[in-house]
């Protein structure tokens, strides 16, 4: 894996994908620990589509109604 600015975007549109999709976040096919520098790379980048597509939908998703707290 190349660490460059072009792989970075792949990888934050590959979390955004995996968020749509409906992936659970821990399913993210790297490393961060015994993945070395590339783990690394590539889980710091799909965490961060992975987010940021979760981030999004929050936003744009209808407040929830309050209850009556009884």
């Amino acid at each position: 894996m190349k660490l460059n600015r072009e792989t970075m975007l792949d990888l934050l549109a590959e979390g955004k994908a995996a968020f749509e999709a409906g992936d659970p976040a821990d399913s993210c096919p790297y490393d961060r620990l015994r993945g070395g520098t590339e783990g690394q790379f590539g889980y710091r980048y799909w965490a961060r589509g992975y987010i940021d597509a979760r981030s999004a939908a929050e936003k744009t998703r209808p407040p929830a109604k309050a209850s009556a707290g009884h």
